[in-house]
């Protein structure tokens, strides 16, 4: 469905609907929300070729940041303010979109970390009907980004693990530059139970399911130095909110079906062929590849919480995101396994042998610490390498020969029919 772009008169002469609403939220932004606003406002006046509108969305500022957003809805024309008493940038996202008559609902961070010359390239394919959300990502061909090495590995493992535990196919989550037809985020956003930074992934992942098409805009991205946010509350927020949509999606609470019929695009056609890869040398080939992926970002996740939770609490929520990650990987590439059938089963089964890879590397580092207690960080991390690769034969065997042993043998089964056939 493309979007109407034709600006109705109203009895008064003046045109009554915006094509695009862009949402600004914030919380205690005086010093940026002016010069930021006004930015905003000169791009899109000398850039944009339809009716927009700026949404500044004050989730309970304590500072001057609501009495700065009135002045600029005064000052500026297509400039309102909207304040909300509750904190989280999910809730002020809900609230100015389920409130607004825009037929293109978009938002970006205060800060404009994002280049503005990204905006039309975000919002044309759903004005054209092409796509039903876009979002900026830094992790695309093309994107240029500054930031450093630290805040460039947790993204990139952040939407690695939602790769593995959730099945997503966007490549970047939390970009601050989104945008969403009027009439999918009114049916999606009553499903998404989050109001705070995981409300953008629960959002993806829900439209995804649904068969909707996502557009992926490459950008240029500066990160803003003084960024306030919480990078390990948040980090354990997202966390949380990826266990309770996985379960959601494992148990088929969300009524995905109905959605996929209202809204999704549909399947195209695929020919009858054998999907699964049942040959030993493939599955360790795949299951080598999946495993070098998992232990890298093993290492990088353990080397980044040590220091902030210990040794041990470290090395058991980054096995813990690795796991999950490996299993689902696992579960699709190397054994064949489509859909959400038995999949809550499966990772409880994965998270069975993570408990013995547990054991042997919590035993490498207790036996470590009691017979060389003076071991350099280097020599910690080799032991504990050593301990996952034991890990890894373990989880392999248990792999092929449990786990997804019965749907290795549906796979060959069908495979031989169609070749009988």
């Amino acid at each position: 469905m493309s979007v109407d772009t034709a600006v109705q008169p109203t009895d008064t002469g003046r045109p009554e609907r915006a094509v695009l609403d862009v949402v600004v939220p914030v919380y205690n932004e005086e010093n940026d929300l002016e010069p930021s606003v006004r930015r905003l406002h000169a791009h899109l006046s000398g850039q944009f070729p339809y009716r927009f509108r700026i949404t500044i969305a004050d989730n309970a500022s304590t500072d001057a940041t609501p009495q700065i957003a009135s002045r600029l809805a005064v000052e500026l024309p297509g400039v309102t303010a909207l304040r909300l008493e509750q904190k989280g940038r999910g809730r002020a996202l809900r609230t100015a979109w389920s409130a607004s008559d825009a037929q293109v609902l978009a938002y970006c961070d205060v800060d404009l970390s994002t280049d503005l010359a990204a905006l039309l390239p975000l919002v044309a394919p759903l004005i054209s009907g092409h796509s039903d959300l876009a979002i900026g990502t830094r992790l695309g061909r093309g994107s240029r980004v500054v930031r450093g090495a630290k805040r460039e590995i947790i993204s990139r493992s952040y939407n690695l693990l939602l790769r593995g535990a959730l099945g997503a196919g966007f490549s970047d989550a939390q970009c601050g530059f989104k945008a969403v037809r009027a009439d999918v985020a009114h049916r999606l956003l009553p499903l998404v139970e989050d109001t705070g930074w995981f409300f953008d992934t629960e959002l993806l992942v829900l439209a995804e399911r649904t068969g909707l098409r996502i557009h992926e805009v490459p950008v240029d991205w500066v990160d803003d130095p003084d960024s306030r946010v919480d990078i390990v509350a948040t980090a354990l927020a997202d966390l949380k909110g990826i266990v309770r949509v996985g379960r959601a999606l494992a148990t088929g609470s969300l009524p995905l079906a109905e959605l996929r019929s209202q809204l999704g695009r549909g399947d195209l056609p695929t020919p009858d062929v054998a999907g699964v890869p049942s040959g030993l040398p493939r599955q360790l080939v795949r299951f080598a590849a999946i495993g070098l992926v998992s232990t890298l970002a093993y290492v990088v996740l353990y080397a980044l919480l040590r220091g902030v939770v210990g040794p041990f609490a470290a090395n058991l929520v980054a096995l813990v995101l690795t796991a999950v990650a490996n299993t689902a990987a696992n579960r699709r590439l190397t054994f064949g396994v489509r859909g959400g059938a038995g999949a809550g089963t499966h990772h409880v089964q994965g998270l069975i042998v993570f408990g013995i890879g547990l054991a042997l590397t919590t035993g490498a580092l207790a036996a470590l610490a009691a017979w060389a207690p003076g071991a350099s960080g280097a020599v910690e991390l080799l032991v504990l390498v050593i301990a996952n690769a034991l890990a890894t034969v373990l989880r392999f065997v248990a792999f092929r020969s449990w786990i997804f042993r019965g749907h290795r043998a549906r796979g060959t089964h069908a495979a031989a029919r169609r070749t009988a056939a």
